[in-house]
Formats: C-alpha cells, sequence, structure tokens
C-alpha cells in the first residue's frame, strides 16, 4: 500500500508517516517496504492523476508498504487508531489470500476439466476437420470412344 493511502486509514498526514519511517529506519528493511522508481512514480501519475511537484504534488517518490511493513507502522506511530487500522488491515490481507488460494484451486479444477474433455471431443473435431477437407472432384466421364 502506498504511503499516502496509509497515512489517511491511520489518520496522519503522509509527511508524519514518512518520518516516523525515516526515524525508524531499521525497522523497514527492504522486504517491508520500499521506494517507487521514477518509472513507476510516473506510471501512478498517468493512472490515477497525481500533480506533478511543479504545481504543487508530491516531491519524493512515494513509499511502498508490504504487509509486514504495515503491521510495523503499527509500532511506529503509537496510536490507537493506528492499532485498530493495522488490525482490520491484517484481516483483509487474510481474506485476500484465502480468496487468491480459492482461485488457484477453481484454476487447477478447469485445467483439469479441459485436460479430460479435450481427449473426449477430439474425436468430434477430427470428424469436423475431416468433413471440411475438400473433397476430390469426380472423374468425368468421357462420351464415345
Amino acid at each position: 500500500m502506498l504511503d499516502e493511502d496509509l497515512a489517511v486509514l491511520y489518520g496522519v498526514e503522509t509527511r508524519i508517516l514518512t518520518r516516523a519511517v525515516r526515524r525508524n529506519a531499521d525497522r523497514f528493511p527492504q522486504d517491508f517496504m520500499f521506494q517507487l522508481s521514477d518509472q513507476e512514480v510516473a506510471n501512478l501519475r498517468s493512472q490515477i492523476g497525481i500533480s506533478s511537484s511543479a504545481y504543487g504534488g508530491r516531491r519524493y517518490r512515494p513509499l511502498v508498504f508490504t504487509e509486514q511493513g504495515i503491521a510495523m507502522l503499527s509500532t511506529v506511530l503509537r496510536s490507537k487508531q493506528a492499532v485498530h487500522v493495522n488490525i482490520e488491515i491484517m484481516r483483509t490481507f487474510v481474506k485476500l489470500r484465502e480468496f487468491i488460494s480459492s482461485n488457484r484451486e477453481l484454476a487447477r479444477k478447469l485445467i483439469d476439466l479441459e485436460r479430460r474433455y479435450d481427449q473426449q471431443f477430439k474425436v468430434v473435431f477430427d470428424a469436423i476437420r475431416e468433413i471440411m477437407l475438400p473433397k476430390d472432384p469426380p472423374l468425368k466421364r468421357r462420351l464415345g470412344f
């Protein structure tokens, strides 16, 4: 999640959140938090309309937090709202994992069905292809000698 979205959830300004993270940088290794590249920021601008720094927009690249980084944020921000928001975010991540695993299972079943029915319908497809092949024109009989 982006730092500005988390700041809204936690009820603080983005600069307060990033300041707390920078002061506790040892709690946020690269697998907990990272900063977007210039190209990723450009993609965000084109997708969600973030204004450029020339027009009062962000002057730095956004921070992005993983699930573990979000969990660590509640220890850095130390407010009741941060704890409650963190609990809800963790519940959301659990639901997302459950959803993803159920979709994987569904995709696996679909692949199995395709394999099973491809063999059964192979005969039908072969028959259709045979019908579609052009037939040799009938030989003309010569009249006379």
